[in-house]
């Protein structure tokens, strides 16, 4: 069986609070892309992990990949061959370890032919783990546990763009000017007809870790301006905790146009055009 673990993609992120126990409440948009890593499951008499693919360098392939934890999750004694095949940028903002948790839990569960393991759990190994097995555009609110499915989105293409620095989610966190911070404007409950529509409401929000990433990181600055200078970008920002940013376009020929130029002036950039999931 092979399984595709899609970019998880922070369209909006807003942090509304902090409880006692340190953990950040969140009010979150949440798309996938159709690009991303790859699992290959294969059954087995034991349970294996091996990791290949552009970026496998530096995965580690023992119990510290939250692939091996999500099989944890499941009764022992249970064997599978797990192949995961990198190609998602390492502490990318786009849930690429979530991801592969994610398509391992829902492998195993048919594989192994058992329901998915409790939610909360699977909230255990992070707070992009819940919305990451759903899949599907959320909204995303508490710590990660609360996903309310999107009204219908038109069709809408992402350029991902990372510039190939590290941002550390602690630190990023830490910056915050402010904890408490207002959610995400109303929805309209038919949804958006357009992706101009959606871009527009999508302007009234933000990111609000993207301040403090780019004081630790300032090439977000740079990959944001290359990504917003791009034809057609309907608008362009950070994803999560970063460094990978994103911009919005209306079809696959700007994106694809908008990823060739990039990729073209900054060779050393990780540059993806994608559409959204349904």
């Amino acid at each position: 069986m092979r399984h595709l673990a899609p970019a998880k993609v922070n369209l909006a992120l807003h942090v509304t609070g902090r409880r006692v126990d340190g953990y950040h409440l969140l009010d979150s948009i949440v798309v996938f892309a159709d690009a991303g890593d790859w699992l290959e499951i294969a059954p087995a008499a034991t349970l294996s992990l091996q990791v290949l693919g552009p970026r496998a360098a530096g995965v580690p392939t023992d119990r510290r990949n939250l692939v091996l934890q999500a099989a944890a999750l499941f009764p022992a004694g249970q064997g599978a061959a797990i192949t995961l095949e990198k190609h998602l940028p390492h502490a990318g903002g786009i849930g690429g370890g979530s991801a592969d948790a994610a398509a391992a839990l829902r492998g195993l569960a048919a594989l192994w032919d058992q329901p998915l393991p409790d939610m909360a759990a699977v909230l255990g190994l992070g707070a992009d783990l819940p919305v990451c097995v759903s899949g599907r555009p959320s909204r995303m609110a508490g710590i990660g546990e609360v996903l309310i499915s999107l009204p219908p989105l038109p069709p809408l293409w992402l350029v991902l763009v990372n510039a190939g620095v590290a941002v550390p989610t602690g630190p990023v966190f830490k910056g915050l000017a402010r904890t408490r911070n207002p959610g995400l404007p109303a929805m309209p409950d038919q949804g958006w007809s357009d992706a101009g529509g959606f871009a527009a409401w999508l302007a009234r929000t933000r990111n609000d870790l993207e301040p403090p990433a780019r004081q630790i990181v300032p090439v977000i600055d740079t990959v944001i301006a290359a990504i917003r200078d791009s034809d057609d970008c309907l608008l362009a920002r950070m994803s999560g905790s970063g460094g990978t940013c994103f911009g919005l376009f209306a079809t696959e020929a700007a994106a694809k146009a908008a990823a060739a130029a990039l990729s073209a002036a900054q060779p050393d950039w990780w540059v993806q055009a994608a559409a959204i999931l349904p």
